[in-house]
Order: C-alpha cells, then structure tokens, then sequence
C-alpha cells in the first residue's frame, strides 16, 4: 500500500520529509555570511548602550551615547587629529613588536636548546616574567624621558618574555625520537634544527607572537596614558583631563576595532597557516 500523504503537506512534496522553518532557513543563511559574523555580535550592544544613554541611567558628564561618539569620530577625522594619533600608536607598536621580535625569539631557542643557557636564564626569566610593564615607568622616565624610546622599552619589556616561554614550550614539544632520527641519517645540528625542531615549534612559536602582541598593544596603551605626549592612549587620558566623555569612549572603540582587525586579519591567519602547515609533528606525536 501507498503511504498516505502528510497532513498540510503540498501535492507533490515527498512523504516523511519536512522542510525547515524559515526562520531557522533565514539563520543559516546568515550565520554563513562573514560580515554578519563579525558585526552581528556587536549589534545588542550597541542597541543596549543606547538604551542606556537614552533613558538616562546616567549623567551626561559620565555617560554618553553612540550617537554622540560617531559625531566625534567625524569632528577629529574633519581635524585630522585622530589619524595623527593613530599614525603615532602604530608607529610605536612597530618599534616595539619588531625589536620585541628580533630579542625574543633568538633568546627563546638558545634557551630551550642549550642546558647551560637555561639554567643561566630560567630564573631571570622567571623573575622579570612576574614584574608588570607598568612597574617600569617611574624608572623608564628617568632615564629616557617622556620619549619614544620609554614607550619601546616597555613593549619590548612586554612582548620578550611570553614569547621566550612560548618558543621554550614549541621546542619541548618536538618529539625526541624525530631528533634521534634525523640525527641517525647523518644530518648535523644546524640541519636538525632548521626540519625539525624549527617546523616542530612553529605553532607554539605562532601563539606566542599572537599572545606577545596582546600584551604589547595594552603596554602601549598604558605606556601612552603616563608618557606620551600624543596616540590614542594620550587622546583618552587628555579627554578625561578636559572632562570630555565621548573621547574616552572613542578611544576604547578605536582601540577595540583596531586590535579586532590586527588578530582577525594577520595574527589569526598566520598561526592557522602554520598550525596547518607545521603542525605535524604535533600530530605525529598524538597518532602513535
């Protein structure tokens, strides 16, 4: 016999297969979209700072709306002053990521492959691992002043330790038996090095510079707020001087979108890539 056709089903419509609602089909739709992805999330907040800001929760002098921000933003790009702070920021997070970078990661893996560099290093690793960057700038402004030179010395400071622990732990992770392998076919330490342990500790290698950055841009910020004399970290603690809300709260967007940008568009894909890349040895070691 002949199945008999689904109540309210169409004519012609398959028997036993129901279509999803079209909301659930809407949704699909658009958690696939890529822009809905990154801004949607952002949406009921937006909405609920405005509700807040509207019913006014709170003093204007200490809360402000979006509304009030984006007309800010306009008013110093029409000025040019927020381009010339965030040309600032970016000049002195480059200085300090890449002298963090060229320190960092040779003193990471001369520590991880030499026993005596070790055991000379772990403890003052360790030591200056648990001093905050900010515990530095009384110092840092007596011998440099409020330079460009005081805001590196505290990225740099930041960024070389994390990733001396991360490039340590990379190295730690390469399976011994790779080593003796490579080794047992004739190639020499320079040879193991550069395809084995080098490929082996690349994705640990890759989430200590993501990670180091995270800690070198708040070092900006905080290094900006006490030393500078320009960047989005003086803009916020300027306006806070001169009682102007809607600047402080500009300045944490600003910096909120453009370290959303940094990790979403260059960190994020670079440690994917290598994880897929170099990640092998990880798995190696996971299938045996």
């Amino acid at each position: 016999m002949t199945a008999t056709r689904e109540r309210g089903a169409p004519a012609g419509a398959r028997p036993g297969i129901r279509r999803a609602p079209l909301a659930k089909r809407f949704w699909a739709v658009l958690s696939r979209n890529s822009v809905f992805r990154t801004l949607g999330p952002f949406v009921p907040v937006v909405a609920l700072w405005w509700l807040v800001a509207e019913a006014g929760v709170f003093p204007d002098a200490f809360f402000v709306g979006p509304d009030r921000v984006v007309a800010e933003i306009g008013e110093l790009l029409r000025k040019g002053i927020l381009p010339g702070y965030l040309s600032d920021s970016l000049t002195r997070l480059g200085y300090g990521v890449g002298f963090g970078l060229l320190i960092g990661l040779p003193m990471g893996f001369l520590t991880a492959m030499s026993l005596r560099v070790r055991k000379a290093v772990w403890p003052i690793l360790l030591f200056f691992q648990a001093i905050a960057d900010i515990a530095w700038l009384p110092i840092v402004i007596v011998w440099f002043g409020f330079s460009l030179t005081s805001v590196t010395f505290v990225i740099v400071y930041t960024i070389v330790f994390p990733l001396m622990l991360s490039v340590v732990a990379g190295v730690e992770q390469v399976p011994g038996e790779l080593i003796r392998a490579a080794r047992s076919l004739g190639a020499g330490r320079i040879r193991v090095f550069v395809e084995v342990i080098l490929p082996g500790a690349l994705p640990a290698v890759a989430s200590g510079v993501r990670t180091g950055l995270g800690y070198g841009w708040r070092a900006l910020v905080a290094a900006e707020i006490i030393v500078g004399t320009s960047g989005i970290g003086f803009m916020m603690f300027d306006a806070r001087r001169v009682g102007d809300v809607s600047q402080v709260f500009l300045g944490m967007i600003v910096l909120g979108i453009l370290w959303y940008m940094l990790d979403a568009l260059i960190l994020a894909p670079f440690e994917k890539a290598t994880v897929e890349r170099w990640g092998m040895v990880r798995s190696m070691e996971g299938d045996g």
